[in-house]
């Protein structure tokens, strides 16, 4: 089962990008997709569906133009969950679960702190967040929460970790949060893998950082224990430029 994650700062405008040409090459059996900033009908799904995403599923947030996530499916779920059925989050569409025999495929887009506000709102998300997987994983033990973190983990995962040391995303507390969540029962399955520097999924916009691959590895293919051994390869793909992120690919043998 071949999966990607990819936060792609809008949906529309990476459609305009050549987004579903590249989707078509990589023929991949999942697609989960963070900040979508659109509600599905404003969205060309027929597109989507002509390369074989028959089964699309958007969860938007409130606010127009902002947050959201969505998956595409080749396969028919069995189950579809929309949020975590906690308020404070779920009006933001930051979480949307697929249930697939073997394997449950999560998109979560959790909240950049910004601002002392949503850095607060940020930490409050984090903390719901893990009680909620803990209690996910007694019903759902086989869990893919792939998606776009806004942590970098550790020094290895971020260009600068000494100027950037103050920065969100980067911050002692968000990386011992992510430690916290990877020791409650995750992979961070690129890491797995590959421990190799300098590979990113994220670049500023600003002083030419893709180029110079300045970046942030904030995105990842969180697998829970009982898959460790399910996972056959786990890949970053900076080639791919419709976003400031690029997506990344799992497959799973389920």
């Amino acid at each position: 089962m071949k999966i990607i994650s990819y936060n792609v700062n809008g949906i529309r405008a990476a459609m305009k990008k050549g987004f579903v040409a590249w989707l078509d090459k990589v023929d991949a059996d999942v697609i989960c997709l963070q900040e979508i900033k659109a509600m599905e009908e404003q969205v060309d799904t027929e597109a989507l569906e002509a390369i074989g995403y028959k089964y699309n599923y958007w969860f938007s947030a409130q606010k127009k133009g902002y947050s959201g996530v969505a998956i595409l499916s080749k396969i028919k779920p069995n189950n579809v969950v929309y949020g975590t059925g906690i308020e404070t989050m779920d009006f933001e569409g930051r979480n949307l679960r697929a249930d697939f025999d073997g394997v449950s495929v999560m998109s979560l887009y959790l909240p950049s702190g910004t601002n002392d506000a949503r850095l607060a709102f940020k930490f409050k998300y984090m903390d719901e967040f893990l009680a909620y997987v803990n209690e996910l994983k007694k019903e759902i033990p086989n869990l893919l929460i792939c998606g776009d973190y806004n942590i970098c983990h550790k020094p290895i995962d971020i260009h600068n970790p000494v100027s950037n040391k103050n920065s969100s995303g980067f911050l002692p507390e968000e990386r011992a949060w992510l430690s916290d969540f990877i020791a409650s029962g995750f992979v961070d399955s690129f890491r797995y893998l590959n421990p190799e520097p300098h590979n990113y999924t994220w670049w500023s916009y600003r002083a030419n950082a893709r180029n110079n691959n300045k970046g942030w590895r904030i995105d990842y293919h969180m697998v829970s224990n009982p898959l460790k051994e399910n996972i056959k390869r786990s890949i970053i793909l900076p080639e791919a430029k419709h976003s400031d992120h690029c997506p990344l690919l799992i497959e799973l043998n389920i």
